[in-house]
């Protein structure tokens, strides 16, 4: 029987999964970190480039503040990282120089696990990025085989991948990263032990996501094959496209004899406050999910789900997400079967949307599928299809965009947009635009403490004062007493 460690993903995956990357800001964040500080975890998977875009953009908070405040309240905890390739926060490739920068600014700022996710499975990538996480400080390199379904993706493309990464010294362990849920037991048993053979002394993690089932299958036999450690979050924030639930993962785990290394007290007092959070904020709990064979095809990332249906309902396009479901199918095989995952997620669901809403399939190629064409983010798995490729090939973008500069170099940056600012301040910049930037200044320092309870009141407590008609509202209840006066009122009415 094996001893098992939990990394947990709420903050990050499951918010990213389940709620779109918006449910999650400082005040919630800071208010349960003691608790899971006190659970024993192996880590936290904490925040992204495209996370920390989301919390200027969105919640007009500044996300290094987050991540210091969070690494000073859990202190026993390392906090981790997650990069894909060579980019921060912007779309557009980074620079080795730029990358190093941000590696580095994220160390000081309390990060101590960096996982490296390269999109491409491009193993010297992720070893050219552990050398900058080392030299920057980092305490710790994860780094991720990218698992999917393809003819490409066979058992021998993993572990060549797998030994060259275990050969890294700065390479500390490796993850076999699911993010469609896609692995299943059967492939497991000869994946996992083959990865394994490879790599030797370096431990071996395990993410997978509950998209169609098989998830939890497959956490339970992981660890017969010399899996240390699997991925798992909590309460609301897991199931359905989210990670397995770590209490029922950790009680199924022990039940069939092995050694999970966590405070059970505390992990079901981390699960119920995203369920609380969830039920405050009127964000949807992941559920268990059925068997889906059409998902084979796909292959969305849970976290890209919730991206999806988000702009097509901000599009009021919702009634074509099952059009647009089919396309991604095509449209992955005739772009090289790229791996479903970010930024390759979010080129494939753009473009199969550009595909049903346009007037044929291709006639509006965005940007980033351009780029990608071109091998900016590294060289296709297989040559795209070559009808695809005469369409790219032949439009004006194509040629602009095979023009643009290279970016800028940090001095370059530096003079461009002001030599006093931090690194932490240059990095947004350098990445979003100015004004988000300035909003996210202008509102000053993130609340620190969120009671999921006092919710309803404080609703209640805006609806009223929103009122014109009232000038004195009352809210009592055994021991409290709030009183509440319009300024200036002669005559209060009460509510």
């Amino acid at each position: 029987m094996a001893d098992l460690q939990i990394v947990e993903t709420s903050l990050r995956d499951g918010n990213q999964c389940l709620w779109a990357a918006l449910g999650v800001d400082t005040a919630n964040t800071l208010t349960i970190a003691p608790v899971m500080d006190r659970v024993g975890f192996k880590a936290i998977d904490f925040t992204t480039s495209t996370h920390m875009g989301v919390a200027v953009r969105y919640k007009k908070e500044d996300p290094w503040e987050r991540i210091r405040l969070m690494a000073e309240a859990t202190p026993r905890t390392p906090l981790q990282f997650m990069s894909t390739g060579f980019r921060f926060i912007a779309w557009e490739t980074a620079s080795p120089e730029f990358m190093a920068l941000a590696f580095r600014t994220l160390a000081r700022n309390g990060i101590r696990r960096f996982c490296l996710a390269d999109p491409m499975n491009d193993a010297d990538s992720n070893v050219a990025c552990a050398r900058m996480v080392k030299r920057g400080g980092g305490e710790f390199v994860i780094a991720a085989l990218v698992f999917t379904l393809s003819p490409i993706h066979d058992d021998a493309h993993y572990t060549e991948r797998a030994r060259k990464l275990a050969e890294c010294p700065d390479i500390d362990a490796l993850y076999i990263k699911d993010p469609g849920g896609l692995l299943s037991p059967q492939r497991a048993a000869s994946l996992i032990p083959a990865i394994k053979a490879q790599i030797g002394a370096k431990a071996l993690e395990l993410h997978s996501h509950g998209t169609i089932g098989l998830a939890e299958h497959t956490y339970m036999d992981a660890p017969n094959y010399g899996v240390s450690a699997v991925q798992c979050a909590s309460g609301a924030a897991s199931d359905g496209n989210s990670n397995p639930p770590s209490e029922r993962i950790v009680a199924n785990l022990r039940a069939l004899g092995h050694t999970v290394h966590v405070d059970t007290d505390a992990l079901k007092e981390v699960g119920d406050y995203f369920t609380r959070l969830a039920e405050a904020e009127g964000l949807p709990a992941g559920s268990p999910q059925g068997f889906d064979a059409a998902y084979l095809r796909h292959q969305l990332p849970g976290g890209t789900i919730g991206t999806m249906r988000r702009h097509l309902a901000e599009s009021r396009l919702s009634h074509l997400e099952g059009a647009v479901i089919e396309e991604l199918g095509r449209v992955r095989e005739e772009l090289g079967w790229p791996i479903v995952m970010t930024p390759f997620a979010q080129m494939v669901i753009t473009q199969a949307v550009m595909n049903v809403t346009g007037r044929e399939r291709y006639a509006v190629i965005p940007d980033e599928v351009i780029r990608y064409a071109l091998g900016r983010f590294g060289k296709p798995n297989v040559p795209i299809a070559p009808e695809v490729m005469s369409r790219i090939e032949s439009l004006p973008r194509t040629r602009e965009l095979k023009a643009e500069p290279p970016m800028a170099s940090i001095a370059e940056l530096r003079k461009r947009l002001g030599p006093q600012l931090s690194d932490e301040e240059l990095l947004l910049r350098a990445t979003m635009p100015a004004g988000q930037v300035d909003a996210m200044v202008a509102a000053g320092p993130a609340a620190r403490h969120y009671d999921p309870s006092a919710k309803p009141v404080l609703e209640l407590l805006r609806k009223l004062t929103a009122r014109k008609d009232l000038a004195h509202a009352s809210v009592q209840k055994a021991g409290f007493r709030l009183e509440l006066r319009r300024a200036g009122s002669a005559d209060p009415v009460q509510a």
